[in-house]
């Protein structure tokens, strides 16, 4: 069994040979102990995901820059969600970041996974415990009121003004009847996203921000609302602590946050109406089957340097 770090000393080990930070993510999705992993984890469609991973990484050159182990983890953590990492599908997105690493004071770009609106829709449809749910950006000229206490948001799409968002809406309810409705205005979105920026220049708009800023706007009211009133499945909550955090394999095969000083508060998704009370944590993640015996490291290693058993 091995971490990120204990598995690239493994590959460095040998003298004259290709190290791990060195591998592309070509090299180390090829070999046969990650395609059996991946394989463990998707059955039938770990091909065309692995194909998916590296097209990701061939269209974006900023993201072929971070290193390949960060890329490989973040598409496991997709793979163990089964949600595609296509960015034109919006479910997950593979973002690069720069981020100080804390043990050597060092700016490394890594990998991180970030789960879209669309992805947090698929993992709550597939609890089988929403009636309703539904999440929408209210456009200039639209809104009315909205009644944080009594949840009333009033609006009029027949009024807008123009295609602008000025606030972000989201409503779900349950097959008990239990029922939420949440608004966020674009001043708090802004706010909150400044607040969780991982690059040096907080206000900057960048990745997925700047190319499509009400698709992560929403995805930020909707994972508020459900990691705060929803029921939150297992997989749920994986999906809660992992996304925007950078992972490594510890020893006994979990995924855990990186070591990687980005942000102080990446997962404070609290509503901004609910400051007081804290919030519901989700710190919950799923045992996978990412052990590397010795025997992995070495079919890893081989793969790298292209050495014949």
């Amino acid at each position: 069994m091995a971490t990120n770090n204990t598995l690239s000393k493994a590959l460095n080990q040998q003298p004259q040979k290709v190290s791990a930070k060195n591998a592309s993510i070509k090299v180390l999705l090829e070999s046969p102990t990650i395609q059996a992993k991946f394989q463990n984890v998707l059955k039938d469609k770990s091909s065309g995901f692995v194909s998916s991973v590296l097209n990701v990484v061939n269209t974006n050159g900023y993201l072929a820059d971070a290193q390949p182990m960060s890329i490989m983890t973040s598409a496991m953590v997709a793979a163990t969600l089964d949600l595609p990492i296509d960015p034109n599908l919006g479910y997950a997105y593979i973002v690069p970041f720069n981020g100080k690493n804390k043990e050597t004071n060092r700016w490394e770009k890594k990998a991180q996974l970030i789960i879209g609106y669309k992805g947090y829709i698929q993992l709550a449809q597939r609890s089988g415990q929403y009636r309703k749910l539904n999440v929408a950006p209210i456009p200039e000229g639209a809104f009315i009121s909205w009644n944080p206490l009594a949840e009333e948001l009033k609006y009029d799409f027949s009024k807008a003004t123009s295609d602008k968002a000025v606030g972000y809406a989201g409503y779900f309810e349950l097959l008990n009847g239990f029922t939420k409705t949440v608004y966020w205005t674009r001043d708090q979105v802004e706010a909150h996203r400044i607040a969780n920026n991982k690059d040096k220049d907080k206000r900057a708009l960048t990745g997925v921000w700047l190319n499509n800023y009400d698709a992560m706007a929403t995805k930020t009211v909707l994972r508020s609302m459900l990691g705060r009133w929803g029921i939150l499945s297992i997989e749920m909550q994986n999906a809660v602590s992992k996304d925007e955090q950078p992972q490594e394999l510890t020893d006994d095969g979990q995924l855990v946050d990186d070591r990687l000083d980005i942000t102080d508060d990446a997962t404070n998704y609290d509503s901004p109406n609910d400051e007081a009370d804290g919030g519901k944590s989700s710190t919950k993640s799923d045992k996978l089957d990412s052990e590397l015996t010795k025997q992995e490291q070495q079919d890893i290693f081989d793969a790298v340097n292209g050495s014949k058993k």
